[in-house]
């Protein structure tokens, strides 16, 4: 994994400009806690428009914090390994945020109910991550 040690100005304008809207942190920390998500996903768990998903995952993408990968017709979004340990930290300060905590829960609700895209995806690869409702990662 490549790790970002350093970044000049501009980097770090843009870094934390991708971390000024709420939105777009309840986004990634989504990510974080389950390494990709697609934008269906995301609209169904964060009860966002398309548009304004997918204006922010192309915010995200651009600023660097994101890739993407496609799997038939889903794009599934992850985050650069660059930015881990970066995004890691971030989400040390806000580990007990209800908000954030709740996405977590609606994220496990939907996923055991096979309401969430990844959760097909997984359903075909038998790589079930059934994760236990009511205990957080």
């Amino acid at each position: 994994m490549i790790r970002v040690k350093s970044f000049d100005l501009k980097k770090g304008v843009e870094l934390f400009n991708a971390f000024n809207d709420e939105s777009r942190i309840r986004i990634v920390n989504l990510i974080y806690h389950h390494q990709e998500m697609c934008i269906s996903d995301l609209e169904l768990i964060l009860d966002f428009t398309q548009t304004k998903t997918s204006r922010h995952l192309g915010f995200l993408k651009n600023s660097g914090v994101l890739k993407s990968r496609k799997v038939d017709q889903w794009s599934y979004y992850f985050l650069n390994s660059a930015f881990v340990e970066f995004v890691s930290q971030l989400y040390i300060f806000m580990e007990k945020d209800s908000t954030l905590l709740n996405d977590l829960e609606e994220y496990k609700t939907l996923y055991s109910n096979n309401e969430l895209a990844i959760r097909r995806m997984h359903n075909k690869q038998n790589k079930y991550k059934l994760p236990a409702l009511g205990s957080l990662k």
